[in-house]
């Protein structure tokens, strides 16, 4: 007996797959519910003249499980075409099935397109459908009484028949038939590839050329405009005509007129080909077409959609002055250090005070409170703690404590595991995100606690990360703030891949001498970077615990001591000294002013080059002289003598 899969695969093969499109649609819909796969439906659709292999994988991937039609259509429409099962023997399970490679078919004798179209008669313009279309019958036939030709296993006498020609003329290569209207849909000769047009009207070296469906929107088009149009048997076929066209005559206009429906894809397919489209005005139905808006509304209000065809909007968009002053400014959250949307990193070495300064700005972002003197645009955020879970809660004790209020609603914390390098993570945190709104900004304190099996140093890792974080920015529409570590090395910024830096939309660097600390915009959207911030960490006191011991937290406060100012600015140690006075004298030197964000006026010295001028200069060893100018360096930017970034030097 057959299984249920054998029995539908069997019904599909019976349908000939040049069915019209909403015909073919059905079938592929139903075999679907029936449980067949993707490359049986493919195989059987690169049957037809007309088989888009795009088309059939787009259009199977529109079927939905349980929506839709049941497998039942398409026994049915099987049935309908003489199809009826046969008993075959059910394989063991275990072993695939094996499924034969089919010959292609070869028509009948008698039923091949030569044949058919030689033994038809000239059309009329009597012909129902051409009366019903307000078409012509020029170079059309009709199928004699009596004829013994049957498709689907209806007669096709008195249809009229529409020959599918080779783009140079000759012979037809297949043929399409349509009834009197009422009488039934348009059939195409079985075992005859439409690999053809039929074009209505003269093509011109360089004109004007619609391309159409079926041959009623063709007729609208040629008595509208007086130019050709080209009958492309069915909208799959629609970009190859055109690509043929176009290598016929590279100058030619195409306009592309799909039905009510398939605007999308003649947009698609006019991008793809260079060619523009035209759409049917607001209100009509689903498949109505040009000829449909020329009889009900006349031949004047088709040729004035003609004389205006759409062209497919590009990719990317080509701006002038006037574009440009007329895009929206630049939306800061923190305005001149964090932009509103966009990728951003606090980074500064391990005990810089860096989370506690984060967490301060999220306090102020989530309040719409300054920060800093910088004025702040009120979002939500959502402070992802990775590390130090346990102590957030005494940090939260200590804001509310200093500043004498509780902590803004908009501010919520996530304590729970998650990684960036899990796709399903930053799925549920962008979905959780939502709740509290849209453009939220994102903390997640640290990179390296949310991907700690990733290799930083690692572009394909670092890649990974960036991709996901920027997901998550994409799916909250905000912006995304990581807290990373600098290296050991702090002259070379972020710790890990350098596409870290590159990527980021803006970059906040946080340094530390002793108690003093300083944070300072390494890189932003139109704003300012290289002014420092000072700042220190208050000790709040916030009870004992049950041994009697202090329980403490801190908060930030801005620290603008001019005594501590001159004292951070002076050179700890011989190495800082001889590398400043060196560096001073290169700096007198350069030509290059204001790079990697430096202010215009700076000069600049390569980092390398500052490392290889300098070293001779110490009494050390020469082969310890690199690694003394590196580490005096890493001191002079840490206490913000010297500005460090992308491999360039200057004096703040």
């Amino acid at each position: 007996m057959l299984s249920d899969v054998e029995r539908a695969r069997q019904a599909l093969q019976a349908l000939p797959p040049d069915l019209p499109r909403d015909e073919w649609v059905r079938a592929g819909m139903a075999a679907h519910a029936a449980g067949l796969p993707f490359d049986v439906f493919d195989s059987w659709s690169a049957g037809a003249g007309n088989y888009d292999a795009r088309a059939a994988r787009d259009v199977w991937r529109s079927f939905k499980e349980g929506k839709g039609l049941g497998p039942g259509t398409l026994f049915k429409m099987a049935a309908q075409a003489g199809w009826s099962p046969t008993s075959i023997r059910v394989k063991p399970p275990g072993k695939p099935p094996v499924r034969p490679v089919e010959a292609p078919k070869r028509p009948r004798p008698g039923e091949s397109a030569a044949e058919v179209w030689e033994r038809c008669k000239p059309a009329a313009a009597s012909h129902g459908y051409i009366e019903a279309k307000q078409g012509t019958a020029e170079g059309l036939r009709v199928v004699p009484d009596g004829d013994p030709l049957r498709i689907a296993g209806a007669s096709v006498a008195g249809c009229l028949v529409v020959p599918v020609l080779p783009l140079e003329g000759s012979e037809p290569t297949s043929l399409q038939f349509i009834p009197p209207p009422n009488a039934g849909k348009k059939l195409n000769l079985p075992g005859a590839p439409v690999a053809g047009v039929f074009v209505v009207g003269e093509m011109l070296p360089g004109g004007t050329v619609y391309l159409c469906e079926g041959i009623g929107q063709a007729w609208a088009c040629w008595k509208a405009t007086g130019a050709a149009a080209v009958v492309c048997f069915g909208w799959g076929r629609v970009r190859a005509v055109a690509q043929a066209l176009l290598q016929r005559d590279a100058s030619a206009r195409l306009v592309l007129v799909p039905d009510v429906g398939k605007e999308g894809e003649a947009e698609s397919v006019a991008r793809e080909v260079k060619a523009k489209f035209v759409t049917m005005p607001q209100g009509w139905p689903a498949n109505a077409d040009v000829n449909d808006l020329a009889q009900r509304d006349g031949i004047d209000v088709l040729e004035a959609l003609l004389s205006a065809p759409k062209a497919p909007e590009q990719r990317y968009r080509l701006l002038g002055a006037s574009d440009l002053r007329a895009l929206p400014p630049l939306a800061w959250c923190v305005r001149g250090v964090l932009p509103a949307h966009g990728l951003a990193s606090v980074y500064g070495p391990s005990g810089s005070g860096k989370s506690f300064l984060v967490f301060d700005a999220a306090a102020a972002v989530a309040d719409g409170a300054d920060w800093f003197g910088y004025r702040v645009k009120p979002a939500p955020v959502v402070y992802v703690a990775l590390e130090g879970e346990a102590g957030f809660r005494l940090r939260v004790a200590a804001w509310e404590q200093a500043k004498g209020r509780t902590l803004p609603t908009g501010l919520r914390l996530v304590l729970q595991p998650f990684k960036l390098t899990e796709p399903k993570d930053v799925d549920d945190l962008a979905a959780a995100v939502l709740t509290a709104g849209t453009g939220a900004v994102i903390v997640i304190d640290t990179l390296n606690a949310s991907a700690p099996t990733a290799d930083e140093n690692a572009s394909s890792d670092m890649g990974r990360i960036l991709e996901a974080a920027k997901e998550l920015q994409r799916l909250t529409a905000g912006l995304v703030v990581i807290v990373h570590h600098t290296g050991k090395d702090a002259t070379r910024g972020l710790r890990g891949h350098s596409s870290l830096f590159a990527a980021l939309d803006a970059a906040v660097e946080v340094t530390r001498e002793g108690d003093r600390r300083e944070w300072r915009v390494a890189k932003a959207k139109d704003g300012q970077d290289g002014a420092g911030h000072p700042f220190r960490l208050e000790v709040v006191q916030l009870g004992e615990d049950d041994e009697g011991e202090p329980v403490t937290s801190c908060v930030v406060a801005p620290d603008d001591s001019p005594e501590d100012l001159t004292r951070r600015r002076l050179p700890k140690g011989g190495n800082q000294k001889v590398v400043l006075d060196a560096l001073g004298e290169m700096l007198k030197k350069s030509n290059a002013f204001g790079r990697a964000g430096a202010p215009p006026v700076r000069p600049c010295v390569e980092l390398e080059a500052a490392v290889d001028n300098i070293g001779p200069r110490l009494t050390c060893e020469p082969k310890r002289q690199k690694e003394r100018v590196r580490q005096a360096l890493t001191g002079l930017t840490a206490s913000g003598v010297v500005s460090c970034r992308e491999g360039w030097l200057w004096l703040p």
